[in-house]
C-alpha cells in the first residue's frame, strides 16, 4: 500500500492537477493496480481521501468542479472593488482576431484540468455534461452567430457508443440553431487512433447503452489521457487561431488600461484618506 501511495505521490506531483479518475487511469496504464472498479473505488478514492486529509498531497492537486456554490459577487468598499476590478481587467482577446474559438467538453469533471489553458486565451470552455439540452445548444449558437466570424470549436468526450454521438449531437444542435454562421467543428478527442497510438486503458462498452450495437470495440474514457496531454491539446487548438503580432498589441492596450484604473484607486484611496473621520467611518 505504501508503494500505491508513492506512485500516487509521484503522478500528481507531475501531472496535477487531475482528476481522481485520471489518477486511476495513470496507476493502471503504469501497471501499479488492476483495472477495476474496486481498485478505483477501495483504493484510488480511499487512499486520495486519506492522502489529503493526512496533508500528504495538497486539496489543490485534485480537480473537482462537480460541486460548486451560487454567490454574488460583494466588497467591503468602493475602493475594494476598485482594487480587484485593477487586479483582474482583461481585455477581450478575441476581439482583434480574425476567428472565434470555444472547446467543447462532455465532462464537468475535467473543467478544473482545461480551465487553465481555457481561462489563459479568453476562451469559452463549455461543458455539455452528458447530452446538452436544447437550450445550451440554442444559447451556444446564438454566440456563435454573434460573432460575426469564423468559429472553430474544437470537442472533447469518451470514446463510447454515447459519447461518440454526444459530439453529432452538439455539431447538429449549433448547426441547426446558427445556420448562415461559418463553422469549423471538430472532435480532438478522444478518437480510435489515439487509443493505439497511446495505448489508453479501456473499459468494457456497457451493452446496456442503446448505441452499442453500432459500436465496434471497447470504450476509452477521455480521462484516460494523461491531463498534461489534454492541456497540450487544448493549447494547441487554440494557438493556431492567433495572430501574435495583434495579441500583443491588445496586451500593450490592457497594461496601459489596469495601469489607468491603478491611479483611479490610488486617488480613490487618497479621497477616502482625507475625508473627516466621523464622515469616513458611516
Amino acid at each position: 500500500m505504501q508503494a500505491i501511495r508513492e506512485a500516487i505521490y509521484e503522478i500528481l506531483h507531475e501531472i496535477q492537477p487531475a482528476t481522481v479518475r485520471q489518477v486511476y487511469y495513470q496507476l493502471v496504464g503504469r501497471g501499479v493496480i488492476a483495472k477495476t472498479e474496486a481498485e478505483y473505488k477501495s483504493t484510488v478514492v480511499r487512499l486520495l481521501t486519506a492522502m489529503r486529509r493526512a496533508k500528504e498531497i495538497p486539496f489543490g492537486w485534485i480537480a473537482d468542479n462537480t460541486r460548486w456554490m451560487r454567490k454574488p459577487p460583494s466588497f467591503s468598499s468602493l475602493g475594494d472593488m476598485l482594487v480587484e476590478s485593477q487586479q483582474l481587467y482583461r481585455r477581450a482577446m478575441w476581439d482583434n482576431q480574425d476567428a472565434y474559438v470555444e472547446i467543447w467538453l462532455e465532462k464537468d469533471a475535467l473543467s478544473g484540468v482545461l480551465y487553465q489553458e481555457t481561462a489563459e486565451f479568453d476562451v469559452p470552455l463549455m461543458v455539455t455534461r452528458g447530452y446538452p439540452s436544447i437550450s445550451y445548444l440554442y444559447e451556444a449558437a446564438e454566440a456563435v452567430s454573434e460573432c460575426n466570424k469564423p468559429a472553430f470549436l474544437y470537442y472533447f468526450g469518451d470514446y463510447d457508443p454515447s459519447g461518440c454521438d454526444i459530439t453529432r449531437a452538439v455539431e447538429a444542435g449549433i448547426r441547426e440553431f446558427a445556420p448562415s454562421a461559418e463553422i469549423h467543428f471538430q472532435r480532438v478527442a478522444v478518437t480510435r487512433e489515439q487509443i493505439d497510438r497511446w495505448a489508453l486503458p479501456t473499459r468494457p462498452t456497457k451493452k446496456t447503452d442503446s448505441r452499442s450495437k453500432q459500436f465496434d470495440g471497447e470504450s476509452v474514457e477521455v480521462d484516460a489521457v494523461p491531463p498534461a496531454t489534454l492541456r497540450a491539446m487544448v493549447r494547441g487548438c487554440i494557438e493556431r487561431h492567433i495572430d501574435p503580432w495583434r495579441l500583443s498589441q491588445l496586451r500593450h492596450v490592457e497594461t496601459q488600461e489596469r495601469e489607468t484604473l491603478k491611479r483611479i484607486v490610488g486617488a480613490m484611496e487618497q479621497a477616502i484618506a482625507l475625508r473627516p473621520q466621523s464622515e469616513a467611518a458611516v
